[in-house]
């Protein structure tokens, strides 16, 4: 990466050095690498924004039941729940990291953020965050520039792939963006931001990848709710002082290691886990058949 850093120590020697705020080594590298102009890649920011806007009120506002049954309505559910354990704003984060992600289970449109996985998480929490705290869209896409600088950094040292590194690298790297995006949108500290993610993959670590029959579904589209979740509560703790005791970039190595050393069939290829369970296999067999489409024989016609 020409312009971008290897760790996180370099992002913020590189901060310290120029006083540039985070996001401005990644709107660097963004221009380098896609050859367009600050200009373009702040219209992209917005076209991306707004996919998951438009991501979050679909999630809340249309059908959303999957071709295996095993999507219905969830977001939508949670959001009108006359039980209330959360607070309205807790809620309401809930609901659309999970309405973003029912979207994506029922093949609409979203924004892979890094994964689509993962793409009920960033959207369910910059929405919030932006409505509790009355930010304009320009400092979320500042925020978005964090977020995806965060992913590159992880990428170069662990992974962002379920099939390599366990949910551990999908939900919790767009859980570290997220809680990352939230300190710096808040006015946080340059470590405060990096502190929130190491807070949040120490919490996302180990995580497996055993979707349900192979679809990103179950347990997926729930652990984009509890992501954004930990993503909220690591910003927290992070923007109140707290050390995380263990450095980001060890967090990321440790990320990477647990990858390496986890089975593979705990790491998106249905053969461990939820996937095993006799449900699950259950499941598998109905969504198999279902899907199996006769053709009529050749030699017979």
């Amino acid at each position: 990466m020409s312009l971008l850093f290897n760790d996180f120590a370099s992002w913020g020697q590189h901060c310290q050095a120029t006083g540039e705020p985070l996001y401005q080594a990644v709107l660097a590298y963004e221009t380098e690498q896609k050859g367009r102009t600050e200009e373009q890649i702040w219209d992209g920011l917005q076209r991306a924004y707004d996919v998951m806007r438009d991501a979050v009120k679909t999630g809340l506002t249309e059908d959303m039941t999957s071709r295996s049954g095993m999507v219905n309505n969830g977001a939508k559910k949670v959001a009108a729940a006359p039980v209330t354990v959360l607070s309205s704003e807790f809620q309401q984060l809930i609901s659309r990291a999970l309405g973003a992600k029912e979207v994506n289970s029922c093949m609409g449109r979203v924004v892979a953020a890094p994964t689509a996985g993962a793409s009920g998480i960033l959207p369910g929490i910059l929405t919030t965050i932006q409505d509790l705290h009355k930010l304009d869209d320009h400092k979320i896409h500042e925020g978005l520039l964090v977020a995806a600088g965060i992913a590159l950094i992880i990428e170069t040292n662990a992974s962002l792939a379920g099939a390599v590194g366990g949910c551990q690298a999908e939900t919790g790297s767009a859980a570290a963006m997220g809680a990352g995006a939230i300190v710096y949108c808040l006015g946080g500290t340059v470590e405060q931001t990096f502190a929130a993610v190491a807070i949040t993959i120490q919490c996302m670590l180990g995580l497996i990848c055993d979707p349900v029959a192979g679809l990103v579904e179950v347990p997926c589209i729930v652990r984009n709710a509890s992501a954004a979740a930990i993503a909220f509560s690591s910003a927290q703790i992070a923007i109140a002082g707290v050390n995380p005791v263990i450095p980001v970039d060890q967090c990321v190595m440790a990320l990477g290691e647990v990858g390496q050393s986890m089975e593979t069939r705990y790491k998106e290829t249905a053969l461990g886990g939820l996937a095993n369970t006799p449900r699950g296999r259950e499941i598998e067999n109905m969504v198999l058949v279902q899907d199996v489409e006769i053709l009529p024989d050749e030699d017979s016609e």
